[in-house]
């Protein structure tokens, strides 16, 4: 999630207490009512304020969402279809949560299941601390918490990337990595076997956006790589992300026949120089629609978006999780009209 626009979220941040006993089930979820034939759904399908949303299906078929800390200590909402969600609890306590940025909130987290643990990748920061922000890493038993911490894997002045926040994990060919990145270039490395720490000896790699100490407003955040067929695509998000219904945030895509790139467009531009493919854009309903979850497959081999947007008729509830699905066109990804949807088939699980 980008530095500079991260304020109104802060103050909403340091208004709430809530900790993951404190939770319980009661929390309103403010849920589309709408959602009840069965077969459809509407968007909003979480009408509170989930911000860089992360989600992972665990082994009884159901969902697990975790997002930015809008509620103190990193929420947790739960869901049996993707549609209707449930607020858990949160992943920390005042007592337990990290605490290697003085501070710092908690932003756009990556949760996985690594060896037999839910581990969950988190940044942190102050505002404005682009070069002592840094990502941490968690581990729980269960995807409900609670969370241990583990400290930070890096901050931006030790692995000497400026602004190093949004994680996303990613297996291949045996191995583990981990990217990240916000305005100032896309970044991987490879982790160790149980994705706590860097592997030794490993070095970053720059996957995407221009070599940079400084934002850069055409760059992207908020990255997410999946594989399919022969192809690596690196989604990101780009524009502003926090500025209500004047927001700006788009997804965008490259590929590459290559976990770490280049990454092109249709036209074989690369992604180092800014050039990317449109997947998501706002509409006159919603404004800034990006930083989204992992891409789900439902069991009709359909692949989900999930997102956060501003409703532009209702900016004050922060940014709302949307769902679409993506459609494949010349084996490049996008959400049909290229904008949310007000209503579409649920996904088949």
């Amino acid at each position: 999630m980008m530095q500079k626009t991260f304020l109104f979220s802060l103050l909403i941040v340091n208004s709430l207490t809530i900790s993951c006993k404190e939770a319980g089930t009661t929390q309103d979820n403010g849920e589309n009512t709408e959602n009840t034939d069965g077969t459809t759904y509407h968007n909003p399908v979480l009408a509170v304020s989930t911000p860089d949303p992360t989600v992972i299906r665990v082994s009884d078929g159901s969902f697990y969402l975790y997002c930015t800390e809008d509620i103190r200590n990193l929420p947790i909402y739960h869901s049996a279809d993707l549609v209707h969600w449930n607020y858990v609890g949160t992943a920390f306590t005042n007592e337990t949560r990290p605490n290697f940025e003085p501070k710092g909130g908690l932003w756009a987290p990556d949760i996985n299941y690594i060896n037999g643990k839910y581990v969950l990748y988190y940044s942190m920061s102050v505002w404005g601390g682009i070069e002592t922000c840094g990502v941490g890493v968690a581990v729980s038993d269960s995807p409900a918490g609670p969370f241990t911490d583990k400290g930070a894997l890096f901050r931006s002045n030790t692995i000497d990337v400026t602004n190093s926040i949004d994680p996303f994990y990613f297996e291949d060919g045996g191995k583990k990595y981990l990217f990240w990145g916000s305005f100032c270039g896309i970044y991987g490395i490879e982790l160790s076997d149980d994705g706590l720490a860097l592997k030794e000896g490993a070095e970053k790699v720059r996957i995407a956006g221009k070599l940079t100490k400084t934002f850069d407003s055409q760059g992207t955040e908020g990255t997410c790589i999946f594989k399919r067929g022969k192809y690596y695509y690196c989604f990101g998000s780009t524009g502003t992300c926090c500025e209500g219904a004047n927001s700006t945030y788009r997804v965008v895509v490259g590929r590459s026949e290559n976990l770490f790139g280049p990454y092109l467009n249709k036209n074989g531009q690369s992604m180092f120089d800014n050039q990317y493919e449109l997947v998501l854009q706002g509409n006159s309903r919603f404004a800034g629609p990006g930083h989204h979850a992992e891409i789900l497959t439902d069991d009709n081999g359909t692949d989900w978006l999930l997102y956060h947007t501003y409703l532009r008729n209702d900016p004050k509830k922060g940014r709302v999780l949307c769902m679409d699905k993506l459609v494949w066109k010349d084996d490049f990804p996008v959400v049909e009209g290229l904008e949310p949807s007000a209503e579409s088939e649920i996904p088949v699980f």
